[in-house]
């Protein structure tokens, strides 16, 4: 199915009921919620609204059986924005949090074998398509990285799986040889991915040879120029309330609505969680985000405000 971003009205109380210690500098949550939590599919996130006000989304990586409590895994950050410290430092087993999701950007889909690749935490939302692989019978196999192997989380989890997982702790083992693992291309086989910049990048140009929309990927940080220098401003048409925003150079979308009022929910700003994608019903979207598979963007019939613009001078916005 192709992957879907939305974002429910109201956020959900959930309770803090297990805090794990995974790997160096990594811990899981299990959240509760006061009745059953929504359903969600391999490669969902959340986000996490903590009590000091900041959001930050995080991939789901328990079981998706229905009824059971959300898992995420969250590495400490000490040079981040403050939310995976306040996390590590303050978050206690019994405490209430608001969570908004899930949302899947990062949509699982049916294939004859796949090829999954992690790069630390990146292998949050590998767990459950793993499962979900498993549970179908479809061969599978995982190129998983870390700078050490104290630091790799879910470690154990991953064992039984035997020689399908393939382990690369930079410090003992080195760099994945991504080069040599996709020289040679496996008809009907899809790679999904998640891990920092450097890691996707190299799998990137390494898999360049193989059929196009074979490659899927969740990224830590977009890395898309966000502002060219050639952006020319748009007149974006909301069509439902029928108002008509100019929205200028060098200003975002997003921004340019909010200015005159308009609320469109988003969270990352940045290209990458998807709660702010919204249907085109005219014009040309320039898409700047790392969402949208090639065949998506080609369709032309949705985009996420927060950091696409347009290549028409007008848009019309289901909004």
């Amino acid at each position: 199915m192709p992957a879907t971003a939305s974002t429910p009205a109201d956020a959900l109380d959930v309770t803090v009921r297990q805090l794990r210690w995974e790997a160096d500098g990594v811990v899981s949550l299990q959240l509760d919620g006061d009745g059953p939590l929504p359903p969600w599919e391999p490669g969902a996130h959340v986000d996490l609204v903590l009590p000091t006000g900041i959001q930050r989304q995080y991939s789901l990586c328990g079981p998706t059986d229905e009824g059971a409590p959300y898992r995420i895994g969250v590495r400490r950050e000490r040079a981040g924005r403050g939310g995976s410290e306040y996390v590590h430092a303050f978050l206690r087993p019994g405490q209430r949090l608001r969570l908004k999701g899930p949302r899947s950007n990062f949509g699982f889909r049916p294939a004859t074998s796949y090829v999954f690749v992690a790069g630390g935490i990146g292998i949050t939302p590998i767990l459950p398509m793993i499962r979900r692989a498993e549970a179908w019978g479809t061969p599978w196999r995982l190129l998983y990285g870390g700078r050490t192997a104290a630091s790799m989380p879910f470690l154990d989890e991953l064992r039984p799986y035997g020689s399908r997982v393939s382990l690369y702790p930079a410090d003992t083992v080195g760099r994945m040889p991504l080069s040599s693992l996709f020289a040679g291309v496996e008809p009907g086989a899809k790679i999904y991915a998640c891990g920092p910049a450097a890691l996707l990048n190299a799998l990137d140009d390494a898999v360049a040879h193989w059929p196009r929309d074979t490659l899927h990927v969740e990224r830590f940080k977009a890395h898309r120029p966000q502002a060219p220098a050639d952006d020319k401003p748009v007149d974006v048409v909301c069509e439902t309330s029928g108002t008509t925003v100019t929205v200028p150079a060098g200003r975002s979308i997003l921004d340019g609505l909010e200015d005159a009022g308009i609320r469109v929910p988003a969270s990352c700003r940045s290209g990458l969680c998807g709660s702010c994608a919204t249907t085109v019903l005219e014009g040309e979207p320039d898409h700047r985000d790392e969402i949208l598979t090639p065949d998506e963007r080609a369709a032309g019939d949705r985009m996420f405000v927060c950091v696409s613009r347009a290549r028409t001078p007008r848009l019309v916005l289901g909004l």
